[in-house]
């Protein structure tokens, strides 16, 4: 008998151990996705150490978030075929190697192979597509709750972690970064060896609001046509390049932007590195309760009207900041404003996926639309730095990702505004 299986049935009658997949996959996201974004509190100490520029740092941090959404379609691919656990345990172990590695590097080569492709690579399995995954597989009740759990997982691990991070950084210098988000990496490996299970069928009962089912078993198929089939269905629909586009315009005004250079933006303004990464942290929380909120409002509301505002309020928000003081006040407000709007903009996304293209594919296909969100992050990520470099101000930047999102927030209205007719069978 399963390790798994075993702990189904003691919580049997407790608690549907769905909600402990859901539980432990957060987890994993949480210190995934905050191991990823860690680099962000090491952009100063690393020009101050080594003297690199801030685009050449800024360049591996674009590698990394690259390569997070080119991953996410094979990631999701390897789960249909070799499996949840064994995805997320690889990615672990990529993760641990990528961070654990970066605290020995003396050139810039060093650092874009360990937090740049390593990382990069291990944090594929953290992507939005996997919390589709998770959620299609183990929900059919409150499925866009769960979305929106671990999406918020997904986005505040790259912030609830930075206070601590900057704070070491400051007080242990900055080796002690990556060592320490290491050590959490390897805390997870155990905790998913054990308790993750498969499908709800490998677990002895049924999805979460449905009656059980028989043991899931992993497709023979290549995962590589897998991903790449999901990409040719994808990307013969409008909707796909109208969810593409969007979504990556969130990501170039959220990691890309936000994730990567906020600190830096409000250390040019006079504010300690601790206490802009606490901001940071602030938006994590009220993104946490924005995201789960977007989740309860998307099994509710036309998830169309709910883009239209989460782009507007947020290019808003981006077109406002350069112009503010920058001073307690003015952030405490952004932080709120911001940060109830970081992702909740996926939940809607995901579900609009599935409508178009059915719960079987769109997982697959959500996670090519990461990567185009991923893309746009990579690109802020790079441009930001060079923007800095060019005119000693990221006041540009901003106000660029500002008017995207007002863009986007037309462009979604016009998602799957006809009749669906790609969606198949689930």
């Amino acid at each position: 008998m399963s390790s798994a299986l075993r702990f189904a049935r003691l919580f049997s009658g407790r608690v549907h151990y769905a909600w402990i997949v859901a539980a432990i996959s957060f987890t994993v996201i949480l210190v995934g996705v905050g191991v990823r974004a860690a680099p962000s509190v090491l952009l100063v100490p690393l020009e101050q150490t080594f003297g690199w520029s801030n685009d050449t740092i800024s360049g591996a941090v674009s590698l990394n978030i690259l390569l997070l959404g080119l991953t996410g379609p094979f990631a999701v691919a390897l789960m249909q075929t070799i499996g949840i656990r064994r995805t997320m345990l690889s990615a672990l172990v990529l993760l641990a190697l990528g961070a654990g590695g970066s605290a020995f590097v003396t050139r810039p080569w060093q650092l874009y192979l360990t937090w740049g492709l390593l990382v990069g690579l291990g944090a594929g399995a953290t992507g939005f597509g996997v919390a589709a995954t998770v959620a299609n597989r183990w929900f059919v009740a409150r499925r866009g709750l769960v979305i929106g759990l671990l999406t918020a997982s997904n986005a505040s691990g790259q912030l609830v972690f930075l206070p601590a991070l900057a704070a070491l950084a400051t007080g242990l210098g900055w080796v002690s970064v990556p060592l320490a988000v290491t050590a959490l990496v390897l805390a997870m490996i155990p905790l998913v060896w054990l308790l993750l299970a498969e499908s709800p069928g490998a677990a002895g009962i049924g999805p979460y609001g449905a009656e059980a089912e028989a043991p899931m078993q992993p497709t023979a198929a290549n995962p590589f046509r897998v991903a790449f089939e999901g990409l040719a269905r994808g990307s013969r629909s409008v909707d796909f390049w109208l969810l593409a586009g969007s979504f990556a315009v969130c990501g170039f005004s959220t990691y890309g932007l936000v994730g990567t250079h906020m600190i830096a933006y409000c250390m040019d303004h006079g504010i300690a590195e601790v206490t802009a990464a606490g901001l940071m942290a602030s938006l994590g929380i009220f993104d946490l309760v924005g995201t789960i909120c977007s989740g309860w409002l998307t099994d509710r509301y036309n998830p169309r009207i709910l883009l239209f505002w989460y782009y507007s309020l947020r290019g808003l928000s981006l077109l406002v900041l350069p112009f503010t003081q920058f001073n307690l006040l003015s952030l405490s407000i952004f932080a709120v404003f911001y940060g109830l709007d970081w992702v909740a903009t996926v939940p809607p996304t995901v579900t609009l996926t599935n409508e178009v293209f059915g719960r079987t594919d769109g997982p697959v296909i959500v996670s090519w639309i990461f990567c185009a969100h991923q893309l746009g992050g990579s690109l802020a990520a790079i441009a930001a730095g060079a923007v800095r470099n060019a005119t000693g101000s990221y006041m540009l930047a901003f106000l660029a990702s500002g008017a995207a999102c007002m863009l986007a927030s037309l462009l979604v209205l016009r998602i799957a505004r006809r009749p669906v007719a790609v969606a198949v069978a689930e």
